[in-house]
């Protein structure tokens, strides 16, 4: 049986075509913005940072959107990642820009609006490598 690899190669990019082009339109929660947070870490204790979330609108579609994340914290520096949230469930990764720390992590936060109608969020995050291991938790309230 010989195959002709040229159509196999036609269909399958059509079939990509078709889906990307047929992708439904983001529809969840949009969490764009600036965040003002305060937090505590397992080893460093309290501290005060600043999160910037950006939706990625090429990768977000019904319920689920994507991310583009950064952490600045004074005195520790920023941190760079992405997120990707499910209705009010959010899990974010994000990494010193100093990668000699392994300052490394993952989170996930739950999102809801205050009284004032802006977003906020609780998190909680694990760092596998700093320090021989951490964790910490967040609230951040968007501006």
């Amino acid at each position: 049986m010989k195959i002709n690899i040229t159509l196999i190669c036609l269909l399958a990019l059509s079939a990509t075509t078709t889906v990307a082009a047929t992708k439904p339109a983001f529809s969840g929660n949009n969490y764009s913005g600036i965040y003002d947070c305060k937090g505590n870490d397992s080893h460093e204790g309290d501290y005060t940072g600043t999160v910037t979330l950006d939706l990625v609108p090429a990768q977000s579609f019904n319920k689920y959107g994507a991310y583009s994340f950064k952490l600045e914290v004074p005195e520790y520096g920023t941190y760079l990642g992405q997120a990707a949230a499910d209705q009010q469930q959010m899990a974010m990764h994000f990494a010193l820009v100093d990668p000699t720390t392994k300052d490394f992590g993952t989170g996930i936060a739950t999102f809801k609006k205050n009284k004032t109608g802006k977003w906020t969020f609780s998190k909680y995050y694990y760092k596998p490598e700093f320090k021989g291991g951490n964790f910490g938790t967040e609230t951040c309230v968007q501006r």
